[in-house]
């Protein structure tokens, strides 16, 4: 006789609301059928923060961005100032520029949100950034995340823009001289410039309608197609799983961390609030965009030292640079090379070569494997040297950009800087190239000599004849495994010109491939080979006692090295 019993309907109990509320949810959303999210692992590396960075300050500007529509009026009309700020008042000003001078001084809590919201686009770009540095250097940009690479590039490129487009808008006299070069830049593209320049003004400069229309593109349409590519790009991310370095239990084929549920969650949302509070600490101790001081603007003025924010340095750092080319071409037209070249053409051809890196470097070593383990930077020589390369270009053209500050403030002269930005823009990216390349391959050096010699331990040994070596160490499993799991491709073959008395009718573009397949993948050092791995082990194993290694190093594999009666060891820590 079984001695269960059911309990009668009247005496069970009812479910936690919590759970019911669950229950609900799922039978409309279907919400436990997303319960593998929880489990979703993510590795974790220093590195791997900068998206966070940039994620948290887009939050950030979604929410004061918000704040600051209910009080900003985008407007162009004329106006007289009478508000609390003496300096200006009875002065003339557009609408725009009133209200953004009443947010700072007349709403409270105003001038905060007006830096917090302006720090946080610096910080987003800034992070952005360098989050497409780390995947370029890491080759997180290989097969299958290409379209991600894009998705990720194009939102760089956005960010940039809004960033533009909201410090436009307050109409102060230092954004109005911005204003001016842009639409002198967009005059400068043939045939479409003057179409674009009326799209943007309505009319000629600066014209009743630059405001309202930058003010639609910055809070409705920018941002929206911001907000779409981020949510593709995450779910890009949780699709093709999360890039890892090398390491033990590493695979093409796993991931090693921690879970989505609750580890990954609670520390991003605990870095999320670590990143407000930074954001927060800056806006209020540290002061950015005074434009009460700036005036409103005024096509006859110009402010003195007017620099843009950080990100369109390196555009007027190019423009300052360039010679002022203006030809005439057959039909009567003017092109301005002064302007079309380091402002429109330059830019372009950096985001070209920027953005369609993956493709080249996939056709060149003719890669076709699905990638997610990562390199590291020094596994690539060629990729990270034109890298740092490019970063050093856009720091030359950063610096032009100040090149009358820096006249100023170290007393210099502002021609002989403008030459030594000219002179560099050619000389500094190629030593940063050659330089960056042989560090690397340094590198690769020091992890062969490591693999086959030990690492340093730091500690000094005296021989029993009185010589002083340092004591090396065998690399444990993991670090040996790390470093021998590096990527060294090898070049493409070169073509044959005929076969059998026939031409190759793709003998040109396997040639080119050759060369930058030659480019890209020589020079790196080879592994060590199993035989010669094995004799290091060997070495270390049984090294005869008292003497030390071939390379200089004694062998302390085993304890118990120095014959018995000789004079004790001395160790230096």
């Amino acid at each position: 006789m079984s001695t269960i019993e059911e309990a009668p309907p009247s005496g069970r109990t009812e479910a936690p609301k919590g759970e019911r509320i669950a229950d609900w949810a799922d039978g409309r959303l279907g919400i436990y059928n997303f319960g593998f999210l929880a489990r979703k692992v993510f590795p974790e590396h220093w590195s791997f923060m900068f998206g966070e960075i940039a994620l948290y300050s887009f939050i950030i500007l979604i929410l004061t961005g918000t704040w600051l529509t209910l009080f900003f009026e985008p407007s162009m009309a004329e106006t007289v100032y009478h508000g609390s700020y003496v300096p200006l008042q009875g002065i003339p000003m557009s609408k725009a520029y009133a209200s953004t001078i009443d947010i700072s001084f007349e709403v409270r809590g105003g001038l905060f949100i007006r830096q917090l919201h302006h720090w946080s686009a610096l910080t987003m770009i800034g992070a952005l950034c360098l989050h497409t540095l780390r995947h370029f250097l890491t080759g997180s940009f290989r097969k299958p995340r290409e379209v991600n690479w894009l998705i990720g590039f194009v939102i760089l490129v956005l960010v940039i823009l809004e960033g533009f487009v909201g410090y436009s808008l307050p109409d102060d006299l230092l954004s109005g001289t911005g204003l001016r070069i842009a639409e002198g830049v967009t005059l400068a593209i043939p045939v479409v410039g003057t179409y674009a320049t009326m799209f943007l003004f309505g009319g000629e400069y600066p014209g009743q309608d630059v405001v309202p229309r930058f003010y639609s593109l910055h809070i409705l349409l920018i941002p929206g197609i911001m907000l779409a590519l981020t949510v593709i790009h995450l779910i890009l991310v949780f699709y093709h799983k999360h890039t890892q370095f090398r390491g033990p239990g590493r695979t093409e084929n796993n991931v090693v961390g921690q879970p989505l549920m609750p580890h990954y969650t609670a520390k991003a949302g605990g870095f999320f609030f670590l990143v407000s509070g930074v954001l927060a600490l800056t806006a209020g101790i540290a002061q950015i965009n005074p434009v009460w001081t700036y005036g409103p603007y005024r096509s006859d003025q110009i402010s003195q030292g007017s620099q843009p924010d950080w990100y369109m340095g390196f555009l007027e750092g190019a423009l300052r640079a360039f010679p002022a080319w203006e030809w005439t071409v057959p039909g009567g037209y003017t092109v301005n090379f002064g302007v079309l070249i380091p402002a429109v053409i330059l830019p372009t051809l950096m985001m070209l070569v920027l953005a369609l890196w993956p493709f080249l470097e996939a056709w060149v070593t003719g890669d076709k494997d699905e990638h997610h383990l990562l390199d590291r930077p020094r596994d690539h020589p060629t990729r990270t040297a034109f890298g740092c390369a490019f970063v050093a270009l856009y720091l030359v053209l950063l610096f032009g950009g100040a090149n009358d500050i820096l006249a100023e403030r170290f007393h210099l002269s502002l021609n002989q800087i403008t030459y030594a930005v000219r002179i560099g823009f050619f000389l500094v990216p190629a030593l940063t190239y050659v330089i960056t390349k042989r560090i690397c391959l340094g590198l690769q050096l020091r992890d062969r000599d490591k693999l086959l010699h030990g690492r340093e331990t730091g500690k000094i040994r005296r021989l029993p004849h009185g010589e002083f070596v340092e004591v090396h160490e065998p690399l444990d499993r993991g670090q040996e495994y790390a470093l021998l799991s590096r990527e060294v491709r090898e070049t493409a073959p070169a073509p044959a010109a005929e076969h059998d008395g026939v031409p190759n009718p793709r003998a040109r573009k396997e040639i080119l491939r050759h060369r930058l397949s030659r480019w890209l993948n020589s020079g790196q050092i080879p592994h060590p080979t199993p035989q010669e791995m094995q004799q290091a082990r060997a070495h270390l194993d049984h090294a005869p006692d008292g003497h030390a290694s071939p390379n200089g190093h004694l062998d302390t594999a085993r304890p118990g090295a120095l014959q018995p009666g000789r004079e004790p060891d001395q160790e230096l820590h």
